[in-house]
C-alpha cells in the first residue's frame, strides 16, 4: 500500500529551483533511503513534505489525502514527524521530560504542558514505553546534555515517536556518531520499520546500504535515478557522480 506520494513537486527561491517535479511514491513499512550531495534538495523536499514550506508547484498526497500547503502542526497530526540535522532536544531536561513532553504535546496538551486527553499515568506508560524501544529506559532521568552524541540523536527519534507516526522522515540521523554508536541507530531504525514507513536522508554510504528497501537519488533537485541497493550500487552515473565521495 502507498502511504505517500508526491506528484510534479517543485520549490523555487528566487530564480533557483531547489526541486524541479520529483515525483516518488512511498510505501507503508517502506525504508527508503534519499542520497545525493550537498545542495542537491534532500532536506527542502523534507521540508516541503512536513510544511516548514510550500511548494512551488505540484502536491504531496498522503494516505490518498492531498495535504499540499498544511501547516507543521496539522500534518504531525496526521501522522508525518521528522528529526532535524541539528540536535532539537531540551538539554536542561531529563531524557524521560524530553519524550513526556511530546506525548503530552501529541495527545492535546500543546497549549497547557500538563494538560492532556491522556491521564498522567498514560503519558508515563506511553514514555516508558518509547524509551524502552530506543534503549534508554535505564538514562531517563539523565539530564539531556549529559547524554553522548549518539543517544542525543536516539532521544531525538523518540521525540518524533510521541507522535505515534505511520510516516517518520530522518535527516542525518548518524552524523557525527562514532561507528559503534552508527550501528547501533541503524539497528533501531531498521526496527521501527515493523510498523512505520521512515524516508532516511543520509550521507554514510555503509548505513544506506545495509537498511534500505529502496533509494532515491537526487542531482540538482531532480531524481536521477531510483532502485534497490544492488542497483544503484551498479548505476554507473550514480558511482561517479555520488558513491564514495566527501560531501
Amino acid at each position: 500500500m502507498t502511504i505517500l506520494i508526491t506528484q510534479n513537486l517543485c520549490r523555487d527561491f528566487g530564480g533557483v529551483r531547489a526541486i524541479h517535479k520529483v515525483n516518488l511514491n512511498f510505501a507503508e513499512n517502506e525504508m527508503r533511503a534519499i542520497i545525493g550531495p550537498n545542495g542537491a534538495g534532500k532536506t527542502t523536499f523534507f521540508n516541503v513534505i512536513t510544511g516548514r514550506m510550500p511548494p512551488s508547484s505540484g502536491k504531496v498526497i498522503y494516505q490518498g489525502r492531498d495535504i499540499t500547503g498544511k501547516s507543521p502542526h496539522e500534518i504531525v497530526r496526521l501522522g508525518i514527524t521528522r528529526t532535524f540535522q541539528k540536535s532539537s532536544i531540551f538539554p536542561g531536561l531529563s531524557v524521560f521530560e524530553n519524550v513526556r513532553i511530546a506525548v503530552q504535546t501529541q495527545s492535546g496538551g500543546s497549549r497547557r504542558i500538563f494538560s492532556s486527553r491522556l491521564s498522567l499515568s498514560d503519558v508515563t506508560l506511553e514514555t516508558e514505553s518509547i524509551l524502552d524501544r530506543l534503549g534508554l529506559k535505564d538514562q531517563a532521568y539523565t539530564l539531556a546534555n549529559n547524554l553522548s552524541h549518539g543517544d542525543q540523536r536516539v532521544l531525538e527519534i523518540g521525540i518524533a515517536l510521541a507522535g505515534k507516526p505511520k510516516l517518520l522522515l530522518l535527516d542525518e540521523p548518524t552524523a557525527g556518531m562514532s561507528p559503534r554508536e552508527t550501528e547501533r541507530t541503524t539497528r533501531l531504525i531498521r526496527q521501527l520499520c515493523s510498523d512505520l514507513a521512515i524516508i532516511l536522508v543520509e550521507h554514510d554510504m555503509d548505513v544506506v546500504m545495509a537498511i534500505s528497501d529502496k533509494i532515491s537519488v537526487m542531482h540538482y533537485g531532480c531524481i536521477i535515478a531510483e532502485g534497490s541497493p544492488e542497483e544503484i550500487q551498479r548505476n554507473e552515473q550514480v558511482r561517479e557522480a555520488y558513491l564514495g565521495r566527501e560531501d
